[in-house]
């Protein structure tokens, strides 16, 4: 999943960011609201992590930004007023989700994993595929009943290749998509990430190259 969280608290975006990493995601912050629209402007962003009162550009601007592009990113806005009207006027902006301040971490990946869900065609939950299950609520793999440490990166890589459904995902999309805005476009990070991932996959391998086009896991 790339999320964007955007929050002028720097402290409690940096920690949101690293929490939401290490369950696998793909993170970009940024601090005030014209340089969240420059961003959503260029990365396909499944959520949007949105504090209400930013500076620069308002939050609620931000919002109306996200609705009117059509496209597929969902809106989970963070504010520190916790009444009714102020929760109201939030989701007449076009927001999917509302939380108010201060939250617990728990509560937060669960609504982010929910709209993330709702971005996406709806798939189960526990993914099942050439004998591999990925089991996303308990962030756990497994092959043929054989329990399969992974780590973030790993994890988000084999997600995004399942949730293809046998279709090819190309190096750039899986840069994209299992990556931050940090990655370097020309780095070899993806294929050292399959390779590892196929070793720890085992035999016989799942993970085939297609040369010239990317990866795909056979059924």
């Amino acid at each position: 999943m790339r999320v964007l969280v955007v929050e002028d608290e720097r402290l409690l975006a940096d920690t949101v960011a690293e929490g939401l990493r290490r369950l696998a995601m793909a993170v970009d912050v940024c601090y005030d609201g014209t340089a969240a629209l420059e961003r959503i402007g260029v990365h396909g962003y499944d959520v949007v992590v949105l504090d209400r009162d930013l500076p620069g550009t308002h939050g609620d601007q931000v919002c109306a930004a996200v609705i009117a592009s059509g496209g597929e990113i969902k809106v989970l806005m963070l504010t520190a007023a916790g009444d009714v009207t102020d929760r109201v006027a939030g989701l007449s902006l076009g927001a999917d989700d509302y939380l108010t301040k201060p939250f617990a971490f728990a509560e937060l990946v669960a609504r982010i994993q929910a709209l993330g869900r709702r971005a996406r065609p709806a798939l189960p939950p526990v993914l099942n595929r050439a004998g591999v299950l990925l089991d996303l609520p308990r962030h756990q793999v497994s092959r043929d009943g054989r329990h399969i440490s992974l780590s973030p990166k790993e994890f988000a890589v084999l997600e995004v290749l399942m949730r293809a459904e046998g279709a090819i995902v190309s190096a750039e999309e899986l840069l994209e998509k299992a990556w931050d805005e940090h990655a370097d476009p020309f780095t070899n990070a993806v294929r050292v990430a399959v390779m590892t991932l196929r070793r720890k996959l085992g035999e016989p391998p799942v993970i085939e190259t297609v040369p010239g086009a990317g990866y795909r896991i056979g059924s």
